[in-house]
């Protein structure tokens, strides 16, 4: 499994501005060769190396790495950009926002994050230093820190490439490691996980992760942002940029809480973990204004995806099912009809009379179709 360790940088006040003076002129050369390619339509990395490598070079007077890794950025960049656009993410073909993506290249912050691999980065694990490129030479013996876990997986299964980040005043850097994957142990049954909006995750159990503390955190920053834009004045726009990612680290360790009860439960109990594949439920979900707010501020998909890795990376089989009719359906007697809700929290079965919780009940249908999807896609596997 692939994941990502980041590691705090304690650089001296000339090894900050060596930092700082590299990854401005990254970032400048990025988006040099970003306007190149959007103008001649050129995106192969390779094509753009061939007409854009020297002038980086000369111009930007960057180390040859760092040249070549501001280029396959760019590259990289306009592949996601064209399959953002392929798959409808900004819109259909024509509306005002796709076309006003589409009209102009892409342009990469001052101090966007810059790739280094192990040609111009190397790692002094017992010392807790770096030796780093930079556009005045090597910086070596530049400190970092992080926890004694972070740092033992670091020092184990380190792969690949590292970013170096700067965030709200701070040097970082995110390594990627490999964790080998753990036997896949054959599940004795699923644990049914609903993801809502009053309910961040219920489970097929009948334990319910609340969403009221975060939706009111949020609503509170909401408010306080509106505040502090109406202003306009230097210390509210200053209290804006050292608030603005404050939100979403309360969210990202709230869903990293409930993942973690979520996939110890399910070790516990030796069952695997069914979620519903919400894919384009903003698309889909019509709401009316206060409540559009709230559906696009949920972090759902980071919730799953917190979920799904933590499993993975513990042995648990994990499945995501279709989401249709899971809160309109019985549980007990698999009668589907939409009177079957009276209310958000109610579930009563027209058919048999089975009363439930609705996320409860919701759970329990994801729980059953990740036994049979299971069941299905191994039979495959057995007759293949």
């Amino acid at each position: 499994m692939r994941l990502v360790v980041r590691v705090k940088l304690l650089p001296t006040p000339e090894q900050a501005v060596a930092l700082d003076a590299t990854l401005r002129a990254a970032n400048q050369a990025a988006n040099e060769v970003s306007r190149l390619a959007f103008e001649r339509k050129i995106f192969r990395s390779r094509d753009l190396r061939n007409i854009t490598y020297g002038h980086v070079r000369s111009q930007f007077g960057l180390p040859a790495q760092s040249a070549q890794h501001a280029i396959k950025k760019v590259a990289d960049a306009y592949t996601t950009l064209r399959s953002n656009l392929r798959h409808g993410n900004y819109g259909p073909p024509g509306s005002p926002r796709r076309a006003k993506i589409e009209a102009k290249p892409i342009v990469f912050r001052p101090r966007a994050a810059q790739p280094y691999d192990d040609r111009c980065l190397s790692w002094n694990h017992d010392a807790r230093t770096v030796s780093i490129g930079t556009l005045t030479g090597r910086i070596k013996n530049l400190a970092f820190t992080g926890s004694p876990d972070q740092l033992a997986r670091l020092r184990e299964h380190r792969r690949g490439e590292s970013d170096l980040l700067f965030r709200d005043g701070l040097w970082f850097l995110s390594a990627t490691i490999e964790v080998p994957d753990r036997p896949l142990a054959e599940p004795t049954a699923f644990l049914g996980v609903d993801l809502g909006i009053a309910n961040i995750a219920t489970t097929s159990d009948g334990v319910h992760h609340s969403g009221k503390g975060l939706n009111a955190v949020r609503h509170r920053h909401r408010e306080l942002r509106r505040r502090l834009q109406a202003k306009q004045t230097k210390s509210a726009k200053r209290l804006l940029k050292r608030r603005r990612r404050k939100e979403a680290r309360f969210a990202a360790n709230t869903n990293h809480t409930i993942a973690k009860q979520i996939v110890t439960e399910a070790i516990r109990t030796g069952r695997g973990i069914a979620l519903e594949d919400l894919g384009g439920i903003r698309d889909r979900v019509r709401l009316r204004k206060p409540q559009r707010v709230t559906l696009h501020s949920w972090s759902f998909h980071q919730l799953g995806s917190f979920i799904t890795y933590k499993a993975i990376h513990a042995g648990l089989a994990v499945i995501h099912v279709e989401a249709a009719y899971t809160s309109q359906g019985c549980s007990r007697c698999g009668h589907v009809d939409k009177h079957n809700r009276p209310n958000q929290e109610t579930f009563l079965c027209t058919s048999c009379g089975f009363a439930e919780h609705a996320d409860v009940n919701a759970a329990r249908n994801i729980a059953a179709r990740g036994v049979a999807g299971w069941a299905v896609s191994h039979a495959a596997d057995d007759a293949a």
